[in-house]
């Protein structure tokens, strides 16, 4: 369901995007708004941002092979983080940088009924957007708050566009802003402003997704709750603890699970292979998503030591 409903808020971010892009820099002509032009580069770096992701679900879906191993899924994670660099200098610097320059020498407005109509219509269409990635989230979120969801997804698909609908909503509302007071006022620095606001916005918006999409990137384990189920999984049967237990995320849906177990009394060989087959059996019953699974038999050697055993530690 994640994968699938993170597909469908890509495209319907794309379509929405593209549209606007053309809108806005139609608007731009028209009117000679920086917040216009600005608007526009930011559609134009969204829509380029969810090709990326597209582009990074097809490279992901690659087989494995002899120099991958375990396959190229940490793709996904890669282009959701050139799409956050993205963000940053196509969209957040760009519009900063116009933002200085016309409140350093204003201009006035054309036509401003224009810029206003299409920043209405942009409202809309970035409105229908959003709605499905909210839609499409709410599916796997789950009882987390929308920011826990952001910050703890392993699929970056929905988290990314969630941002950008985000901040795409907002400066659309700092762009109407900017033009509706310069009209008001008869002063086109707060086009200026306007335009400076979004800016600001979308480095914001960046640099979340920059830290989120990095720590994806170098390797997360899973968390608490799922780690307790992995323990509890694996301590069942002929394992009698969990010794050491490692995990990390290959790619959304694919968990690497490594761990070294402590088995009942003194098996033989057999018995430990067959303890470790019913382990796994275990595990992937009640975690898909651990795709790789590594158990390693070993003595308890605290035991042996005579001081207590540490609990291990939540992922």
């Amino acid at each position: 369901m994640s994968a699938e409903g993170g597909t469908k808020a890509i495209i319907a971010a794309l379509g929405a995007n593209a549209g606007i892009a053309v809108a806005k820099f139609a608007g731009f002509a028209v009117t000679g708004s920086s917040s216009m032009l600005s608007e526009g580069v930011h559609s134009i770096a969204d829509t380029a941002n969810q090709g990326l992701l597209l582009l990074g679900r097809k490279a992901a879906d690659r087989e494995a092979d002899a120099e991958h191993p375990f396959g190229y899924g940490r793709n996904r994670y890669f282009y959701a983080f050139v799409v956050a660099l993205l963000l940053f200098s196509l969209g957040a610097l760009f519009a900063i940088y116009e933002g200085v320059e016309k409140i350093a020498e204003p201009h006035e407005l054309e036509s401003p009924l224009v810029a206003v109509i299409i920043l209405v219509v942009a409202l809309a269409l970035e409105g229908y957007s959003f709605t499905t990635a909210m839609r499409e989230t709410a599916k796997v979120r789950g009882g987390r708050s929308w920011w826990r969801f952001i910050t703890s997804a392993k699929d970056p698909d929905l988290p990314v566009v969630l941002l950008e609908d985000s901040g795409a909503l907002l400066g659309l509302v700092f762009a109407l802003a900017g033009v509706g007071l310069s009209v008001l006022t008869g002063d086109p620095v707060w086009d200026g402003i306007g335009t400076l606001a979004i800016g600001a916005l979308l480095a914001v918006i960046a640099i979340v997704l920059i830290v989120e999409m990095k720590s994806l990137l170098i390797g997360e384990g899973v968390d608490r709750t799922l780690y307790r189920t992995i323990v509890t999984e694996l301590e069942s049967g002929a394992v009698r603890t969990v010794i050491h237990l490692r995990t990390e995320y290959l790619a959304p849906d694919e968990l690497l699970v490594a761990a070294k177990i402590a088995l009942h009394g003194e098996p033989g060989m057999a018995e430990v292979a067959a303890a470790i087959d019913a382990a796994e059996a275990r595990l992937r019953e009640r975690v898909p998503t651990a795709r790789w699974i590594y158990l390693e038999p070993d003595l308890l050697r605290t035991e042996l030591s005579g001081s207590p055993r540490k609990t291990p530690e939540d992922g």
